[in-house]
C-alpha cells in the first residue's frame, strides 16, 4: 500500500511540474517578445495577467489529472497485487483484469497465464494421486506382509519393553508388601503411568490397522465409524464436523484419511490429550481440514517436527495439491489446518 501511495504522488508531482515549467516558458516567451519588439501588442502588466491566468489553469488541470492517473494507476496496481496474492493463498482459479494493452496489461496477461499453469499442475497433481491410489490397490496384497511385520517390530519396540517394565514393578511391588508402604505407593503409580502408555501404543497401532481403501465407502462415512470406535475406547472427548466432502476423488479421499488416522495415532501416542476437534468444510473452492488437540504439545524447532509421521502428512498434502500447516506450542496443543483446491 505504501509503495502504491509512493507512485500515486509522483504521478501527482510530475503534473504540477509539467504545469509550473509550462508557465515559466509562457511568461519566458512573452518577456522576450516586449524586450524584442518595438510596438508590442501587449504591455508587461497584460502580460503578468495572461500568465496568471493560465497558471490558474494549468494547476487545476495538473491536479484534476494528476489525481485522476495516480488513482487509476493505484488500482491497477491493488488488482495486481490482490491477484498475487490470491494465488499465494491457493485460488488459482482466480484472474486479473485486464484494462488496456500497457505494460500492466502485459504483466496482467503473463500473472494469468502463471495461474493457468499453476492450476493445470495442481490437477496433474491430483490425477497422479488418483493413478497412485489404484497402483496402491493393486499392490495392496504385498504391503499387507510388510504392514505385519513393522507392527511386530512397533510392538517389540514400545508395548513389549512397557509390559517387561510393568512386570518387573509389579514383582517389585509385591517384595515391598508389608515392609515399605510408600515404596509400594510409588511402584504403583509408576505402573499406572507405563499401562496407561502402553494402553496409547496400542489404541494407535490398532488405528493403523483400519484399511487404506475406506472398504469402498465414502470418506464421511469411514470417518465417522472411526471416531465412533475411538470415543467407545478411549476417555478423548471428539468433536467433529464433518462437511464439504461430497465430490472427493477417490485418491484425494485417501490422503484426507491417512491424513486425519496419522493425525489421531500421534494424539494418541504423545499428546496426552482429553479433547480432540475435527472440522472439514467446503470453502472458496478448497476443502479444508482442522484438527487442533488441548495436549502438551512440541516445539516445532526440534527434530519432532521432521518425525517419519509429520513429514508423511506433509507429503500425503502435496501429492494432492493441498497446503499443510502445524503449529504447536508446549502445554498449548497442536494445530493442524489442511487446504485442498477441489
Amino acid at each position: 500500500m505504501n509503495n502504491t501511495s509512493n507512485i500515486r504522488n509522483w504521478i501527482f508531482k510530475s503534473f504540477l511540474m509539467m504545469a509550473v515549467m509550462t508557465i515559466l516558458l509562457f511568461f519566458i516567451v512573452l518577456q522576450v517578445y516586449l524586450f524584442l519588439s518595438e510596438d508590442p501588442s501587449i504591455s508587461l502588466k497584460l502580460s503578468i495577467y495572461l500568465t496568471t491566468w493560465l497558471a490558474i489553469i494549468l494547476f487545476l488541470l495538473s491536479i484534476y489529472f494528476g489525481f485522476r492517473t495516480g488513482y487509476t494507476f493505484k488500482g491497477r496496481i491493488d488488482d495486481i497485487s490482490t491477484f498475487v496474492t490470491l494465488l499465494r493463498s491457493g485460488k488459482f482459479s482466480a484472474r486479473v483484469d485486464r484494462y488496456e494493452h500497457d505494460e500492466l496489461g502485459i504483466l496482467s496477461d503473463e500473472l494469468n497465464q502463471l495461474a493457468v499453469f499453476i492450476q493445470e499442475q495442481v490437477k496433474s497433481l491430483q490425477r497422479l494421486a488418483d493413478e497412485k491410489s489404484e497402483l496402491a490397490d493393486q499392490a495392496h496384497q504385498a504391503a499387507v506382509m510388510e504392514e505385519r511385520q513393522r507392527l511386530a517390530r512397533d510392538l517389540h519396540d514400545s508395548v513389549s519393553q512397557q509390559l517387561f517394565a510393568l512386570n518387573m514393578l509389579s514383582s517389585a511391588a509385591q517384595k515391598s508388601i508389608g515392609t515399605d508402604y510408600k515404596k509400594v505407593e510409588i511402584i504403583v503409580k509408576q505402573v499406572a503411568e507405563i499401562a496407561g502408555k502402553a494402553q496409547g501404543e496400542m489404541r494407535a497401532l490398532l488405528l493403523h490397522l483400519r484399511p487404506i481403501d475406506l472398504k469402498g465407502g465414502s470418506l464421511r462415512e469411514a470417518l465417522t465409524i472411526l471416531i465412533r470406535e475411538l470415543k467407545e475406547k478411549t476417555q478423548i472427548e471428539i468433536d467433529a464436523t464433518l462437511d464439504g466432502m461430497e465430490d472427493l476423488s477417490k485418491g484425494t479421499e485417501t490422503h484426507m484419511f491417512r491424513i486425519i488416522q496419522e493425525s489421531l495415532s500421534n494424539i494418541l501416542r504423545h499428546s496426552e490429550a482429553t479433547k480432540v476437534k475435527i472440522v472439514t468444510e467446503k470453502k472458496g473452492g478448497f476443502v479444508t481440514l482442522y484438527i487442533s488437540d488441548n495436549g502438551k504439545g512440541f516445539n516445532l524447532k526440534e527434530n519432532k517436527m521432521t518425525s517419519y509421521g509429520l513429514q508423511t502428512m506433509r507429503e500425503r498434502a502435496e501429492e494432492i495439491g493441498g497446503l499443510f500447516q502445524i503449529r504447536s506450542k508446549e502445554k498449548e496443543g497442536t494445530y493442524i489446518d489442511l487446504r485442498i483446491p477441489v
